[in-house]
């Protein structure tokens, strides 16, 4: 026995040196030749997201992938009108890679590859070193609307609706939020949209061939939380607004201000809502108003939204436009589970499943959308839509959407789409000719539609 200790003892102190060199091995030479600090991490599966983390230095990195397929059939127009195509295709492919550098900084960068070539969607950095306040540059989403903001994959419904077209969505920019529990609050100032190909396109050949500005937009947003102590509730009170200048990435000209819509549906991709070119922008003021909250597996949301195009008068001598409307919308778990709002984004975040199977959730929207400005008739819509959304697990999810449209006879999508007949009989394009009676005119139609999502 004290033979067989003695032999243990010498192959430990034999082995001693390579047992130092591999706990002392903790730097290595980069392909730029700089010596790099080693710090080794732990692969983990959280919710079926594969993780690459080291707590003690407070580094995460992970991906980020999301995959949603769209079907829609629908039914129900006048036969004298533009045929509706029943169909399906891919709503987003997107691939995000993100990292938690250390407990001061976070970065990202959000990709869609669902057109066939890659558009930027997020690509920041963000520093979180100071408690309940957080600086962020880059492109992102300006804080603006709640159902802008919410993250596709944790909507209600397949589309947003109409009227969110009007609220600003990703810019390049700095933007800064401070979190008090009971008070949200951000502001920023942004510039371009960089998105694809056509954006930086208009922005370069703008910058080149007229040395454009690229035009500043300035967001704030206050959110008030009186039930930010809550577990189990919460309730979001919010008013954002927003001045903008032109911008040279947009495609629809410089100095341009347009507003246009489809109806809450991606694969019928007419936009029957549509303003067309308003010409001589001097500068937009986008504003609205929002209430949202729940209750365990109860969720509510409704806001309005408008936004405002002000003219140079010496280039369209006209009163300012402005385009607006309004949304509400609930959703309930039906077998238990439980809502969650997202305080840090002041936003809704993913449900907690209530049964073993998972859960169904039950969901309601009224909207309208009003585009007809004062000297511009882009039309005017509103949808009734009726949700399922089966929560089979942290990373499944299938959709179910009824929704019934009706727009009015100025949403003729800038005078290429029948909505109603002359006094011929024959179908037309020009609201001034339709012989229907008032709330008779314009393309109403049914629409049944089906998603699934993956995220991994």
């Amino acid at each position: 026995m004290k033979k067989t200790s003695f032999i243990f003892a010498a192959l430990l102190m034999a082995a001693a040196p390579l047992f130092a060199q591999e706990q002392d091995y903790d730097t290595d030479i980069n392909q730029y030749g700089q010596t790099m600090h080693v710090t080794p991490l732990r692969a983990e599966q959280q919710d079926g997201i594969l993780v690459l983390q080291n707590k003690s230095i407070g580094y995460k990195f992970w991906f980020d992938v999301r995959v949603q397929g769209d079907a829609a059939v629908y039914w129900g127009q006048d036969k004298d009108f533009n045929p509706i195509g029943n169909g399906a295709s891919m709503r987003r492919t997107r691939f995000a890679v993100k990292v938690l550098l250390d407990k001061n900084w976070y970065g990202e960068l959000d990709t869609d590859w669902t057109s066939g070539v890659c558009e930027i969607k997020d690509a920041y950095i963000k520093y979180i070193g100071v408690p309940n306040l957080f600086i962020q540059a880059g492109n992102f989403k300006e804080n603006f609307s709640i159902q802008r903001n919410t993250t596709s994959r944790y909507l209600q419904f397949m589309e947003r609706p109409m009227v969110v077209t009007l609220a600003p969505s990703r810019h390049m920019g700095i933007n800064a939020t401070y979190d008090l529990g009971y008070l949200w609050s951000s502001l920023g100032v942004f510039g371009p949209e960089v998105k694809g190909p056509e954006e930086m396109a208009a922005m370069e050949d703008n910058n080149k061939d007229f040395g454009h500005d690229e035009g500043l937009s300035f967001t704030g947003k206050l959110v008030g939380r009186p039930l930010y102590k809550s577990a189990v509730s919460s309730l979001h009170i919010g008013a954002a607004a927003s001045y903008r200048q032109p911008k040279a990435s947009s495609t629809d000209g410089y100095a341009v201000a347009r507003y246009s819509s489809r109806n809450s549906t991606n694969i019928n991709r007419k936009k029957y809502l549509d303003t067309d070119d308003m010409k001589g922008m001097d500068h937009e003021l986008a504003y609205t108003f929002e209430l949202a909250g729940h209750h365990r597996g109860l969720r509510y949301e409704g806001a309005y939204l408008a936004r405002t195009a002000h003219f140079n008068k010496k280039v369209n001598d006209i009163a300012p436009q402005t385009a607006w409307g309004w949304y509400v919308q609930a959703g309930y778990l039906l077998f238990g589970g439980q809502q969650n709002y997202d305080a840090s984004g002041a936003k809704y975040t993913r449900v907690n499943r209530g049964g073993k199977c998972g859960d169904i959730e039950l969901c309601a929207r009224y909207e309208y959308c009003n585009f007809n400005t004062a000297n511009y008739y882009g039309g005017s819509a509103e949808a009734y839509t009726l949700g399922l959304n089966f929560y089979l697990s942290n990373n499944v999810k299938f959709v179910l959407n009824y929704q019934y449209n009706n727009n009015d006879r100025f949403a003729n999508g800038k005078g290429k789409l029948f909505i109603g007949h002359d006094a011929s009989g024959k179908p037309t394009k020009d609201y001034t000719k339709i012989v229907e009676a008032p709330g008779k005119g314009g393309v109403d139609y049914n629409m049944l539609a089906f998603r699934f999502e993956v995220a991994f």
